[in-house]
């Protein structure tokens, strides 16, 4: 069980501030002896896990890992579903849209779209971001019942000022942040969920601070809406709210 930990560790040092890792790399992040590493990272490769970069000595995450991304992704009908929503929205309005899911205190992109319109927000699929800080993170945190926010962020500072935001998301229906997660960038966020596999995603779409009033901020909203209302409808999500404009 040891091994695959490790390994697992390993894995989590990826992300857009990481995207390849050398021997040395994971002796530093992860406290671990050299000659372990070393050991490790052969294990990894020789399960296709990781491989590495031309004939360097770094590491990026390997085939078996995209092809299990893959295979998550399609093994999910709410994720398909909201896809679905998010990839017209983005085509139609021509802005970035991501499908978020969260873990813990944060979340995670899992599926992105890339915007048409000359100046669009570059993606950030599979960064990890802190969830009460993010459009998307709130619009997940607030299907969350009062006391399990306060249980999931005891003592975190935030607290007092992410139950207002979240009583917010509730009545409304959507979370929006401005130039929060990165600067010069808003977002919008619905959430949605199966409850018979007790997943939940976040539909979101991102675009430049600059060029999108509260119109056409609303006509996104809207258009998001309506998709997962559909959704939320054809998969019993009874605790949908749809957003107020």
């Amino acid at each position: 069980m040891s091994v695959l930990n490790n390994a697992a560790d390993v894995l989590r040092c990826f992300g857009n501030d990481c995207p390849d890792l050398t021997v040395s790399d994971v002796v530093r992040l992860l406290g671990m002896p050299k000659a372990n590493a070393s050991r490790l990272l052969k294990a990894m490769r020789e399960a296709n896990m990781l491989e590495t970069i031309g004939d360097s000595h770094r590491h990026r995450p390997g085939r078996l890992m995209l092809d299990l991304a893959a295979a998550y992704r399609r093994s999910s009908l709410l994720i398909g579903r909201a896809s679905e929503v998010v990839a017209e929205a983005s085509a139609t309005y021509g802005h970035t849209g991501y499908i978020s899911v969260r873990d813990g205190k944060e979340v995670t992109a899992v599926a992105d779209f890339q915007g048409t319109n000359a100046l669009r927000v570059v993606s950030n699929i599979g960064r990890r971001l802190p969830a009460h800080l993010s459009a998307t993170g709130r619009s997940l945190l607030a299907r969350l019942g009062e006391e399990a926010v306060h249980a999931l962020y005891a003592g975190h500072g935030a607290l007092t000022d992410l139950s207002e935001q979240l009583s917010k998301v509730r009545h409304q229906g959507f979370a929006y942040s401005s130039q929060e997660a990165t600067p010069g960038v808003d977002a919008i966020a619905i959430s949605v969920a199966d409850p018979r596999t007790d997943e939940a995603v976040s539909l979101c779409i991102v675009y430049p601070h600059a060029l999108v009033d509260t119109k056409g901020r609303d006509e996104m909203i809207a258009a998001l809406a309506k998709g997962a209302a559909r959704i939320a409808e054809d998969l019993g999500d009874s605790a949908f709210v749809a957003p107020r404009i």
